[in-house]
């Protein structure tokens, strides 16, 4: 898996510099793309974006397969750091005890979600909670689906929300009930005092933040017959419904919201670092986005948690722009993992943030450790009820999360680039 992660990152690595040639053409003599060669830019982008997904596809199959075999190696005595003589009997070799090595490589594929449902037969060396077997069956596996499905929820809702991985700063509270956050608006200043003057006073003024606590709900019903005869992994495609449809929701507003029923977006606080020339229907020059960069004052520009934020079409757009030296702007991360950067900084993609139009707010750059995301109840709750659609003898699961957010430094740490408006 390693090895096809590698040749992927290779081959992002081979369009990437493909695409890079072909603005640096059109560079250097001094002109637009002709239409084939926006039709190539075009779809050498497309590619890039399709990689992109493979690549983590890729990361997220191999560390699946990792947990996969963690979990079978538990099931088959592996747990625990102890071991009597039970434990070293059902280890030994790898094998649970009595099964053959054939069976055990098909449990593994069963459990990564490769094959169909099947029965296995494993010998045990001592006695057996049958109660705790049972947990783990089709049929019987409720116990186990609290569990499960939070782990992936969370793991969905961070990929949706750029706001999650941006470095925000998350309050986790047992309680809904408000808090106050409480912040600096001004801080105090000096000046030159003549011999025998007056020091003038100058204290620091201070706000406070309200963070509630708004609930998000999804629900998902699925037919009996379909939890009963399933051999697929069900629990990881309704984990990504309802992950994706939490993290779509508090996402917009993470990103755009009001503040009046509704979480503070952080562009709703921003301020504005650069506006755009006029008669360019709202796009950005290599010089404004160098120049909405710099806008940061220093110390919020060179913290870990400072990021851009932007949509897909504005990353294209900003993947032709060079500095004055002829330099990309963009930075391609190569490394596994590793995001792709502007002027040293990552790069999130939100379909939340606008695109580039007329007086749009189509680039975010700051500190994200500012905006404070508030998770009320201990996160997600996820529920399974069996009577609620008893008629139609149908399962329901129901999502619920209890979140709220908002820009706490309003002097400067997050600014925008607005398209010129006219």
């Amino acid at each position: 898996m390693s090895d096809m992660i590698q040749r992927l990152r290779e081959r992002r690595a081979n369009v990437w510099e493909q695409a890079k040639g072909l603005a640096d053409k059109a560079a250097e003599e001094n002109r637009a793309f002709s239409a084939e060669e926006q039709g190539t830019w075009d779809a050498l982008n497309e590619e890039l974006d399709k990689l992109d997904s493979r690549i983590k596809s890729a990361i997220d199959t191999a560390q699946r397969s990792k947990d996969a075999d963690a979990a079978f190696d538990r099931l088959s005595g592996g747990q625990g750091g102890g071991g009597g003589q039970g434990g070293a009997a059902q280890r030994q070799g790898g094998n649970p005890a009595g099964q053959a090595p054939q069976d055990q490589s098909e449990l593994r594929a069963w459990m990564r979600g490769e094959k169909g449902g099947r029965f296995f037969e494993v010998k045990p060396a001592g006695p057996i909670d049958f109660r705790s077997l049972t947990k783990g069956t089709a049929t019987a596996g409720g116990n186990t689906v609290p569990t499960s499905f939070y782990d992936r929820l969370i793991a969905h809702l961070i990929q949706t929300s750029a706001i999650l991985q941006s470095g925000a700063t998350v309050l986790n509270t047992d309680s809904g009930e408000t808090i106050q956050v409480p912040k600096t608006t001004a801080h105090s200043s000096g000046a030159i005092v003549t011999e025998g003057g007056t020091i003038a006073t100058s204290e620091p003024t201070f706000g406070q933040l309200s963070l509630g606590a708004y609930k998000y709900g999804a629900l998902i019903q699925v037919s009996r017959e379909l939890l009963d005869d399933t051999g697929v992994d069900l629990e990881g495609y309704l984990a990504m419904q309802a992950g994706r449809a939490l993290g779509n929701a508090f996402g917009a507003h993470a990103i755009t919201g009001t503040g009046t029923g509704q979480p503070r977006g952080v562009v709703t606080d921003a301020t504005t670092g650069v506006t755009g020339g006029t008669g360019v229907v709202g796009a950005f020059t290599a010089d404004n986005v160098i120049d909405l960069f710099f806008s940061v004052i220093a110390p919020y520009r060179r913290s870990t948690a400072a990021v851009w934020m932007m949509a897909d079409s504005s990353i294209a757009a900003l993947r032709k722009l060079k500095d004055s030296t002829g330099q990309y702007l963009w930075q391609p991360g190569l490394q596994a993992g590793a995001p792709d950067m502007i002027l040293g900084k990552p790069v999130l993609m939100d379909p939340n943030v606008a695109a580039v139009a007329l007086a749009a707010k189509s680039l975010i750059f700051g500190d994200m450790s500012q905006y404070f995301v508030r998770l009320a109840g201990g996160g997600i709750r996820f529920e399974r009820s069996d009577e609620f659609a008893f008629n139609s003898d149908m399962v329901t699961f129901r999502a619920l999360m209890r979140a709220d957010g908002a820009l706490v430094d309003l002097t400067g740490a997050v600014k925008t680039f607005v398209g010129g408006a006219s």
